[in-house]
């Protein structure tokens, strides 16, 4: 199927790609929902792909929820989900200290309780999750009691990020050993109604910054995620789908794997960021750039039906 980048996926070009692939990866925020408000016609849309013997799985950057709360969401909304298809980036992170980092240590933990309930999952203890009030004057600041055993300074969403916890993270990172790992980048989370607000990317740029170094990060546009999902799946890259609304995550990752790629407009990036990157001449920009968009998943519909 010779074809041109960037090109909208319509009329019977649908069935021939969606007959091309045997899983599909699904971004979730800006994709399937906006804030707490499904995309019109998403959840029928994954449905008919399952009924059609297609494997679905959902892959999020968002480090709030853990598996069985995403699957929850997701249930609620419509949409037929197991939690082993959800692969969220707080339990991307658990698997990568496990498995790739093999810690041995505790975590200071900049996060959400979801991301403490998979860590405790896979026998990794944390501490740090919710509210550190200042006090004390800055010499207080520069010698916060530490605790030994944190082996790993963690980074993902956190509602409760301070002052305090960039500077207790700058206190451990001091030590070269103690490793630094994030969960993404994403700057902003789209939310329903076109409001969006800061996103994880923004608090592990401070602790970067405050620590002067570069974290690992697991989530999209790094291959960790999609290899989580290969490896417990034998997925095979060149059958496989990569549905987003973030041209630098998830049509990067996409682009990363080896996997075709389809942009829908329903979140973050529109089809001029995509054309933009694409006219660039720039190889890492010309990554970004989908093999196809769509308004929404929606679109996909009319195939699936007929």
């Amino acid at each position: 199927m010779a074809v041109s980048k960037c090109t909208r996926l319509s009329g019977t070009l649908i069935k021939q790609t969606l007959d091309s692939v045997d899983s599909i990866l699904f971004d979730c925020d800006g994709v399937l929902w906006l804030g707490d408000q499904a995309i019109p016609g998403a959840s029928d849309v994954i449905n008919l792909l399952k009924k059609s013997g297609k494997k679905v799985f959902f892959v999020t950057n968002n480090s709030s929820k853990t598996r069985k709360m995403y699957a929850d969401k997701l249930k609620s909304m419509g949409f037929t989900v197991n939690e082993d298809d959800v692969f969220g980036a707080a339990y991307c992170l658990a698997m990568y200290l496990k498995n790739v980092s093999k810690l041995q240590g505790k975590v200071y933990l900049i996060g959400s309780n979801a991301m403490r309930q998979e860590l405790e999952n896979v026998g990794i203890q944390q501490i740090g999750v919710g509210p550190d009030p200042i006090s004390g004057a800055q010499l207080d600041w520069a010698n916060v009691p530490l605790d030994s055993e944190v082996k790993a300074v963690v980074v993902g969403f956190d509602e409760h990020f301070s002052y305090m916890k960039l500077n207790r993270a700058h206190q451990y990172l001091n030590n070269p050993d103690c490793l630094l790992v994030g969960t993404n980048t994403d700057t902003r989370l789209p939310l329903e109604g076109g409001k969006a607000v800061p996103g994880t990317g923004c608090i592990l740029k401070a602790v970067e910054t405050a620590a002067q170094r570069q974290a690992q990060t697991v989530g999209k546009p790094n291959h960790f995620m999609y290899d989580c999902v290969a490896s417990q799946f034998g997925l095979k890259s060149d059958r496989c789908l990569m549905v987003g609304d973030r041209l630098d995550t998830d049509i990067l990752l996409g682009s990363n794997c080896g996997l075709k790629t389809l942009l829908s407009l329903t979140g973050v990036s529109t089809v001029e960021d995509a054309l933009a990157h694409q006219t660039s001449g720039c190889p890492e920009r010309l990554q970004m750039v989908p093999d196809y968009y769509v308004d929404s998943i929606a679109d996909l519909l009319p195939a699936l039906q007929g």
